[in-house]
């Protein structure tokens, strides 16, 4: 890669840490917050869940703002919004000002993470550099993740105020290193697309609905009324979304993108990849902190051989994707993460670490780490460069879903388990494990065409990645 691409990736995985690094930074700060600023408990949820929900529903509008407006320039501003809020969260002495900082937040990130990726797949060939660069990314944000997970506990030890301040350091950082880095959006030579107002909305509107009913479900319930109508209203506005998608000339989404068998197939392994391993976490830290009685920042730590697991996955990924294409790491990647995963069963009231949930949690990381990588590849290959950025909001779209509905599947089945204590985690591990099986089985089928094509498997010329290539990053 030349220094040039080198700099503008640096850039664009730094933005991506900080986002990961985001998502984990604030589980351990909580309690500490709600003491600090007298927090309710709904309060408290939704510092974590706005960001959640507002990253999810505003997804779509980034990444097909990024390809109409220009993707550095959504990149730019986004990033400094986000760097602002940071600022802001973490001066503020009201606990809904607070919340309204995280959700802004999520809406940035939103924009940025589309952006990024799509400035990735666009200034990156398909072939050995785009591998190379996807896993660059993907080791980012898995890094990012175990940072947050570390950072967290170390910062709140301080203060839980520089859980917000750390961010809008490296946020200001890399605003200052955009411009001089990232190539210029290229000129907008004829008529530009006409903004679809209404499909916006729908979309947004309806995603917003659809990850806020699944990330309240656990708590108040399926058959509450929220959950009931929101999903209702979800289900309206998506289906009112196809329609007017139907009728524009220039959609917000050209629902002809669909037909690339290996695109549809990427998106619904992402939702069976998200469910399974961001499910799993959620039951997993609970366990250890509830059954094992691990304090919050060793379970965070407890984490981390995973994190270092999934590092040493996305690294390797790329020369496994060149010699075998990406059906074949993608299948095999998600029935690692699905045995380890299933090999938490073997956990009980007392669970050795090293001889029970070490081998379970490096198994998971490696295999999570090289399907994360393949099923990426797979949503953004063969799309023409003017909709890398509705592929890339789409892909990433798809692991937010699923990871709203892993949590909820979760929460529900240990909630109902007939019987408490370490059986009711065994069915909840159970549960989400089986969504590795459903991402295999579509992987296996949709990840290759029968004669095979460029979309569908890897160049051959990506047998062998230059040494040298750096490592990679993702959200894990």
């Amino acid at each position: 890669m030349s220094a040039r691409k080198n700099l503008a990736l640096l850039v664009l995985c730094a933005q991506l840490f900080l986002d990961s690094m985001d998502v984990s930074l604030m589980g351990v700060a909580l309690p500490e917050m709600q003491d600090d600023m007298g927090l309710s408990a709904e309060q408290l949820q939704w510092i974590i869940s706005g960001y959640a929900v507002a990253y999810g529903g505003f997804l779509l509008l980034g990444g097909r703002a990024a390809d109409l407006f220009g993707r550095r320039r959504m990149f730019f501003w986004a990033t400094a919004v986000f760097a602002v809020v940071s600022l802001a969260g973490g001066l503020v002495s009201s606990g809904g000002l607070l919340i309204l900082t995280r959700v802004i937040k999520g809406v940035a990130a939103a924009f940025i993470a589309p952006a990024a990726l799509s400035i990735i797949t666009t200034t990156f060939p398909e072939g050995p550099e785009r591998n190379r660069a996807m896993s660059m990314f993907g080791l980012t944000g898995a890094s990012g993740y175990a940072a947050g997970l570390v950072f967290s506990g170390v910062l709140t030890s301080m203060s839980w105020r520089l859980t917000f301040f750390v961010p809008f350091v490296v946020a200001a950082l890399v605003l200052l290193t955009v411009r001089s880095v990232i190539a210029p959006d290229e000129a907008n030579e004829g008529r530009r697309p006409g903004f679809d107002a209404f499909g916006a909305v729908t979309a947004t509107g309806g995603v917003l609905l659809l990850v806020f009913a699944l990330t309240r479900a656990p708590e108040v319930g399926w058959g509450s009324s929220a959950t009931v109508v929101s999903l209702v209203a979800s289900v309206l506005l998506l289906v009112a979304f196809v329609v007017i998608q139907k009728r524009r000339n220039d959609p917000l989404v050209d629902l002809g993108i669909f037909r690339s068998r290996t695109l549809s197939t990427a998106n619904l392994v992402g939702v069976a990849w998200a469910c399974a391993t961001i499910g799993w976490q959620f039951i997993a830290l609970l366990y250890l902190q509830d059954t094992l009685h691990y304090s919050a920042l060793k379970a965070g730590m407890a984490i981390v051989p995973m994190a270092a697991s999934i590092l040493v996955a996305v690294n390797i990924a790329p020369r496994i994707i060149g010699k075998a294409g990406l059906r074949v790491p993608a299948v095999i990647g998600l029935l690692l993460q699905g045995l380890g995963i299933f090999l938490f069963l073997r956990a009980g009231e007392d669970a050795s670490y090293p001889a029970v949930l070490l081998p379970a949690l490096v198994i998971h990381g490696l295999g999570n780490g090289t399907s994360f990588l393949s099923f990426n590849i797979a949503g953004v290959s063969g799309v023409a460069n003017d909709k890398q950025g509705l592929a890339a909001s789409l892909i990433q779209s798809a692991v937010q879903l699923g990871g709203g509905l892993g949590v909820a599947v979760g929460a529900a089945v240990l909630a109902g388990a007939a019987t408490g204590g370490v059986s009711g985690y065994h069915h909840a591990f159970l549960a989400v494990g089986l969504f590795s099986l459903v991402g295999a089985l579509a992987s296996a089928l949709g990840l290759g065409a029968p004669g095979g094509n460029e979309a569908d498997t890897a160049p051959e010329e990506a047998v062998a990645p230059q040494q040298g290539a750096g490592l990679e990053s993702g959200r894990a």
